[in-house]
């Protein structure tokens, strides 16, 4: 939820997950298929954010010390969240009125609620995101080592762990009389 507009990159069509799983930066795909809806949500924040600058607000927390190096870097455009919260506060260290993002509960609610609505008979989490992108890709072929930079392992036993999944019976081989379906 801690996405910033500068980690989105449409030209290589990359995401910049910062301090994700492990507190962990990784560079991941940006799907084709999400681009005109992603273009239309950040022209939608924009438009927050420039009326929130337009109020004397607009700023954002930045990580470490940028606030200090970079004294108006908290109100550009590159640093706003991809999903902003809905609602401002005043930073009592600061006294700027800022936002924060989307916070993670929210997403976890709206999961479980879809989770609850397809009837699934699992478990299922936003974390469960992770684990099917993984499995998704062993299946679609792509190598292992290539799955773990994605995830940012830092060992492949990590990320052989995926592996397991694909095991269908019959040590995974599909039959030949199935190759036609």
């Amino acid at each position: 939820m801690a996405l910033r507009v500068k980690d989105v990159c449409f030209e290589r069509w990359e995401l910049v997950v910062r301090g994700g799983k492990g507190d962990k930066d990784r560079v991941t795909m940006l799907p084709h298929t999400v681009e005109p809806r992603l273009q239309e949500h950040l022209h939608r924040v924009r438009l927050l954010h420039e009326r929130d600058l337009a109020a004397g607000a607009g700023w954002v927390e930045l990580p470490r010390a940028l606030g200090g190096k970079y004294a108006n870097a908290g109100r550009e455009w590159p640093w706003q969240w991809v999903f902003p919260a809905t609602r401002q506060y005043r930073d009592a260290r600061t006294g700027e009125t800022r936002r924060h993002h989307f916070h993670e509960t929210a997403l976890q609610r709206a999961v479980r609620a879809a989770v609850l609505a397809a009837r699934l008979n699992q478990r299922a989490s936003s974390h469960s995101l992770r684990h099917s992108f993984a499995t998704r890709l062993l299946e679609m072929g792509y190598d292992i080592r290539t799955i773990q930079e994605l995830l940012g392992h830092r060992s492949v036993a990590t990320t052989m762990i995926y592996a397991h999944i694909l095991n269908r019976g019959g040590f995974g081989v599909r039959s030949p009389l199935d190759a036609s379906r």
